[in-house]
């Protein structure tokens, strides 16, 4: 009897693929891999197929900021058979999110996203646990600017759209058509909608196990960009990238099951959650400062957390409070769950999820308790009752997140540490670099 890597493999061999996409993400989360006839697959799944390490130390003006020291060895990309989906926007075309693992000994690669997650999983499980994730992920749809090619326009450019849905909001169907092709691959995207911004949507995936939650936003994210080229539009999740609309923003929800029951919720709890809920919560809340970092993992992202702007400025949380860091939504019973709000929309997927949940172990591995909720506007509340202020800045996240002991005993420390230098680096090449708002600003009147 075929196990199921194998049926994955005779339905590719007898479907219509001619082509299989390798993908894994690196640490800024975006899709690397290689394409490969559909003939080589079966050799491939077997053996994996390489790739240079230094990849996962570079940054995105393509500069190796890790990995030359140890000579840019390779590391193998390991495909997940039971990640293969036809991509219904390239005929032809499968895809296939792959694992990570050192070239010779075959540990799993220490900087691979994908692994912090699965070791998140497997922490939670020698608990007795499985975490369940839905992501909410923000983007905006341009057109490239025919009189400028570094520039671009709005693909609808009217205020007031948000929840606005059809030819107003999609004229050419692209967001719907996409999502509806995401659905037909048991992506269970359940709704979209155009968001507060002006050409900015919401594409919604339901919620499941933590690493398939992960891998449904690498390739939310993946698709998006893809079918948007193919349309003439460029897609873009960077966090700020109009100065007059709001932010796109990546909330996650998460629960905790535990013998087939919710184990956030308590019936006979007043408000309905349970103490391992509150002691996650609190692991969140403890760890915001390093949070930060992987969760707003840019320079532009500190643009958005600005308040009253529907982004938290402070570590907090509240009932059904969405000015607050984290918001527990009213439904109880099988639905309860917490909402992080804070995550920007660039961010690794993979380091995201992964980042929370070891925040929410350490809570209930040390009973953290869970401090006093919010109420009402963030905004209004006064200064000492916000809870403590989020950095507004990716340095000063970064060094939070290099100093949070507990937090990086937790994840992979050759992750972190490469993540870190990686990030540095940009912060760098952004204090030296002279910007148009300087030059505006400076120019003609100094």
């Amino acid at each position: 009897m075929l196990d199921d890597k194998q049926v994955k493999q005779s339905e590719v061999r007898a479907g219509t693929a001619s082509t299989v996409r390798v993908l894994f993400p690196d640490l800024h989360g975006a899709a690397r891999g290689k394409d490969v006839p559909v003939a080589e697959f079966d050799r491939i799944a077997e053996h994996g197929i390489c790739f240079c390490s230094a990849v996962m130390g570079t940054d995105l003006r393509h500069n190796p900021v890790v990995g030359a020291a140890e000579g840019f060895p390779d590391m193998r990309a390991v495909p997940d058979v039971q990640t293969l989906l036809p991509l219904p926007w390239e005929p032809g075309v499968s895809a296939c999110i792959a694992d990570l693992v050192r070239v010779g000994d075959d540990r799993p690669e220490p900087t691979d996203p994908r692994g912090a997650v699965r070791q998140a999983v497997a922490e939670f499980e020698e608990l007795g646990y499985a975490p369940v994730v839905g992501p909410e992920l923000e983007f905006y749809l341009c057109r490239e600017d025919p009189l400028d090619p570094a520039k671009v326009t709005r693909y609808v450019d009217r205020l007031s759209m948000v929840y606005t849905v059809g030819p107003q909001a999609d004229p050419d169907g692209t967001v719907r058509t996409l999502t509806e092709m995401l659905s037909q691959l048991g992506m269970e995207t359940f709704a979209v909608n155009h968001e507060f911004g002006n050409s900015q949507y919401e594409i919604n995936l339901r919620e499941t196990t933590a690493l398939k939650a992960a891998d449904r936003a690498f390739m939310l994210k993946s698709a998006v960009k893809d079918v948007a080229v193919q349309k003439g539009l460029v897609a873009t999740f960077m966090g700020k990238p109009f100065n007059d609309q709001g932010g796109s923003g990546f909330h996650v929800h998460i629960s905790l099951g535990r013998e087939g029951r919710n184990a956030f919720a308590d019936p006979e709890d007043p408000d309905g959650i349970s103490e391992p809920m509150r002691h996650f919560l609190a692991g969140v809340i403890v760890h915001a400062p390093a949070l930060m970092a992987l969760l707003n993992p840019t320079v532009n992202a500190y643009r958005r957390i600005v308040p009253d702007s529907l982004a938290p400025t402070h570590a907090n949380w509240g009932w059904d409070n969405r000015t607050a860091m984290v918001r527990i939504p009213p439904e109880r019973g099988k639905a309860t769950r917490l909402e992080v709000r804070v995550g920007d929309a660039s961010a690794n997927p993979y380091l995201t999820i992964a980042a929370i949940l070891f925040a929410g172990l350490h809570g209930i591995r040390e009973s953290l308790p869970v401090p006093a909720p919010v109420k009402g506007d963030v905004g209004a509340v006064p200064e000492d009752q916000r809870g403590a202020p989020l950095a507004r800045s990716l340095e000063a996240s970064l060094d939070a997140l290099e100093h949070d002991e507990v937090f990086r005993d937790i994840i992979e420390p050759e992750l972190i540490d490469t993540f870190l230098a990686l990030k540095r680096f940009e912060v760098q090449r952004h204090q030296a670099w002279v910007s148009d708002w300087e030059v505006e600003e400076y120019l003609h009147h100094l």
